[in-house]
């Protein structure tokens, strides 16, 4: 039996922990999810009209996807320093808005509004660089649920977020830009040094199955109740004790993934070295005696290798090997040694780019998916036209409709990984994120559905497979964010 400070050492080395805690970086870390909300209050205190909220949406879309600088930074600054300038950014730049529209500071041009928003989202994509390229590490095999739950808490950070301005009862709906600028960079700062590669390839349990059900629970939980709170907010008039009850239990609720880590810390038996070191997989001296033999053997292992056991996967590699070794003793092929990274290994941003499939999903979802940036800039105006005049509830309902597709994306893209070939799949969710475009012109409430689940988890869910699969981890989301 581990003593208690033993054991509090390995909790903070679990990479459970660090997957939930990225969770909650991520679940304040969507601010440009929010500008819908904001947009409105900016163009009414500062006497804008529409093209000029328009180009502040153009700021708001630049920062966010502008992700290059924090992917360059990750490879030469340690994981907090990366979040700390995050934290930095984002609170400067939603800073000096909120400063703005609440007259503390004299009225400035208009590019200054639009530096200031393009600064403060920017700082996003440190949190997001952070958060995936450690879970993405820490959980090698299982890329495709962790990119999808970390990108959906991202999105459903306008409703988490929506839910905590009310719970403030400011009398200014500027408080929502003063909450933007404060409440991630609270989360980020307690919680920078835990989020970080902690060897999560060596902590490979039997149970990481039921862990991620559990988790896909919560998140299902998490929406469920969001999704009743807006009906609820919509049809009744509540008090702000009832309103600060609901965001009570929805923290309660966002904070329930840490029994995960509890669990396999304080309540399980540790594993026995022997199991751990197979499960861990080959030494690096291993991995460096076979590196240009298990290059060719990747092009002809069948896809089902890698979900067998570890001692299995093992003969069966080395049963290829073996098969590979003879057809080159007779001339049968010809073992080439390694130009430059394979697929699934951790490319840099110009080896990507000359890859077709990068080319491929840059070209498809520039032309496919720019719909849904214009639609959640422009989404306080949309309501104000169509006779709304709480914008709250519409953009909270398009951030868990949101967080739904992208979850969902992750999971379906380890069931159709061998299943169904890339390039059909986006193709797929492109016509689907198209036909549900067009529901706009019917209704908000069933497009606001439809579009933000059904066609964002077909459409992110290929885009996950193809990132994930083909680019490594380490400027993953730069491709996200570039792509």
């Amino acid at each position: 039996m581990l003593r208690l400070p033993e054991k509090l050492k390995t909790f903070a080395n679990n990479r459970w922990l660090v997957f939930v805690c990225a969770m909650w970086v991520q679940s304040c870390a969507g601010v440009g999810y929010l500008f819908g909300s904001i947009s409105p209050v900016i163009k009414s205190a500062m006497g804008y009209n529409q093209r000029q909220v328009a180009l502040l949406g153009v700021a708001k879309d630049l920062g966010d996807s502008i992700g290059f600088v924090a992917g360059s930074l990750v490879e030469i600054l340690p994981v907090w320093s990366l979040m700390l300038i995050g934290v930095v950014q984002n609170f400067v730049g939603y800073g000096l808005v909120w400063l703005i529209v609440t007259d503390r500071l004299p009225a400035l041009p208009l590019w200054v509004l639009c530096l200031a928003i393009f600064v403060g989202t920017n700082g996003e994509t440190y949190f997001n660089t952070a958060a995936l390229v450690s879970c993405v590490q820490n959980f090698p095999k299982h890329r495709g649920p962790i990119v999808g739950i970390l990108k959906g808490f991202a999105g459903l950070s306008g409703a988490i977020l929506t839910q905590i301005y009310l719970m403030i009862n400011a009398p200014s709906e500027a408080a929502l830009i003063f909450v933007v600028a404060v409440g991630p960079s609270m989360v980020v700062i307690a919680l920078m040094f835990i989020v970080r590669p902690v060897g999560g390839h060596k902590q490979i349990r039997p149970s990481d199955n039921s862990s991620f059900l559990f988790t896909y629970s919560v998140c299902l939980v998490l929406a469920a109740y969001l999704l009743g709170v807006l009906v609820l907010e919509d049809v009744v008039d509540l008090s702000q004790t009832v309103v600060t009850l609901i965001a009570v239990i929805l923290i309660i609720i966002i904070l329930l993934p840490i029994i995960i880590p509890v669990l396999l810390v304080f309540f399980s038996e540790r594993r026995p070295s022997v199991e751990e070191s197979l499960l861990s997989g080959p030494s690096n001296s291993e991995q460096d005696g076979e590196e240009v033999i298990l290059s060719e053997v990747e092009d002809e292992k069948p896809p089902e290798v890698d979900s067998l056991p570890a001692s299995q996967r093992q003969k069966r590699i080395a049963q290829l090997q073996a098969k590979l070794f003879q057809a080159a003793a007779v001339g049968g092929v010809r073992v080439k040694g390694r130009k430059g990274p394979r697929r699934g290994e951790d490319f840099t941003l110009f080896q990507a780019m000359m890859k077709a499939d990068f080319l491929l999903l840059f070209f498809s979802l520039v032309l496919a998916a720019g719909s849904g940036l214009t639609i959640i800039d422009n989404l306080g105006q949309i309501c104000e036209s169509l006779g709304y005049t709480d914008t709250n509830i519409y953009v909270s309902m398009i951030s868990i409709w949101n967080f739904l597709g992208r979850v969902g994306g992750g999971y379906f893209s380890e069931t159709i990984k061998f299943c169904l070939p890339k390039t059909r799949g986006h193709g797929c969710g492109s016509g689907c994120h198209g036909y549900c475009t067009r529901l706009l012109c019917h209704g908000m409430a069933w497009s606001n559905i439809c579009y933000n689940c059904i066609g964002r988890t077909w459409l992110w869910c290929p885009l996950g497979n193809c990132a994930r699969c083909s680019f490594g981890a380490i400027w993953l989301e730069e491709f996200w964010s570039l792509i």
